[in-house]
């Protein structure tokens, strides 16, 4: 978005130091140059720099957070021109986001084995599909009131010759940064409505499964176009078919109630994945055609030892009952993490306290029977 990038440049000229220059590489990067500092000045100016973007951006009436990732090089130890230098800035900087971004980096040689690894991967990962290396496991919902399942989420999972079993905090973010999550994302859909069309054809009826939505995803104009025609492809009602968003994707607002509109209309499930770990505002929610929220695990994982956890944990359940919405609490692994959900009434968990994400025919033969 060219104001997007207009305002970045100016909050990036407020630094106060003389010397500097600010140029846009492209897209949403920008260099920061610099001359006669040492590396301590370098690293509170990178200080600096993240500081710039904790207020957010006000467009429209709406609060806009930017989460800013710094490369550093430094001459003449990392390069005597400035193509060398803007290279292992860059290679930086892809460090700093795979470590999951608003923090800064500076470059080091071994960072070098660590670019050309993400290369291969990449490369590895464009023909994940074709050469059926991908997977979709699915992890049981239970409902906490009577232990019944009626919904699942599903999981992608990629094994690769090379790589191993590549974890999905590793390459869902590739695919996100190289664009291949958009036909990776439309394989998963395929491939889960596929599934449940085989299931019903068994007769397992009256189940759900939930599908995680990338924000780039939600980009895509076609997207609700490509599910109605998916659901039809296999015959399927849309009651059978739940997305999951996260905060990160409500950006544009206008966008998204757009897209989420058209699917709430084809009778799809829509729910908010990680609630509560994300910067947007919560008018989303009464703005959103929202029926679900997802307590994220970071919540979870301590409910029995932090009392700002278990407050959290109460808020969001008592929110979501006022708004008519459904709760699950994600990664659930303690008995007394269950029964204290229980007491706070959320409707539903998942997590290794229930049942890992298994593969479809492990379902069948665990609870489809």
């Amino acid at each position: 978005m060219e104001g997007s990038s207009q305002r970045t440049a100016i909050r990036l000229k407020q630094l106060p130091f003389p010397d500097n220059e600010v140029y846009r590489q492209g897209g949403d990067e920008f260099i920061v140059l610099t001359t006669g500092r040492s590396r301590e000045d370098v690293k509170q100016m990178a200080e600096q720099i993240l500081a710039l973007f904790y207020d957010p951006f006000k467009i429209e009436g709406e609060d806009y957070f930017l989460s800013p990732s710094v490369g550093i090089s430094l001459f003449p130890e990392d390069g005597e021109d400035g193509e060398t230098l803007i290279k292992h800035a860059d290679t930086a900087l892809f460090k700093v986001k795979e470590g999951g971004k608003g923090h800064f980096l500076f470059y080091s040689k071994k960072m070098d084995a660590d670019f050309h690894n993400y290369i291969l991967m990449e490369a590895h990962l464009r023909r994940a599909v074709e050469k059926n290396e991908l997977a979709v496991h699915y992890q049981p919902q239970v409902q906490l009131d009577t232990g019944k399942i009626k919904s699942f989420e599903a999981l992608l999972r990629w094994r690769n010759p090379k790589f191993g079993n590549v974890p999905p905090l590793k390459f869902i973010p590739l695919a996100e940064e190289t664009g291949l999550i958009t036909s990776i994302g439309a394989w998963v859909i395929d491939h889960v409505c596929a599934q449940i069309a085989q299931w019903r054809q068994k007769g397992w009826t009256g189940f759900r499964i939930a599908v995680n939505i990338s924000p780039k995803q939600f980009l895509d104009p076609g997207l609700a176009g490509f599910i109605g025609r998916t659901l039809e492809k296999y015959k399927l009602p849309a009651s059978v078919l739940e997305i999951e968003i996260t905060e990160g994707a409500m950006q544009d607002e206008n966008h998204i109630l757009k897209v989420l509109s058209s699917l709430k209309d084809m009778g799809l499930t829509i729910s908010v994945d990680d609630f509560g770990t994300g910067y947007s505002s919560l008018n989303y929610l009464k703005k959103l055609p929202v029926d679900i929220l997802k307590i994220d695990q970071s919540f979870v994982r301590e409910l029995e030892n932090s009392q700002k956890d278990a407050a959290i944990t109460r808020t969001i359940i008592h929110l979501a009952h006022q708004l008519g919405l459904e709760v699950v609490a994600e990664g659930v692994e303690e008995q007394g993490q269950v029964k204290f959900l229980q007491s706070a009434r959320c409707q539903k968990a998942q997590g290794y306290f229930f049942n890992r994400p298994v593969p479809a025919e492990e379902v069948e033969k665990q609870l489809f029977v």
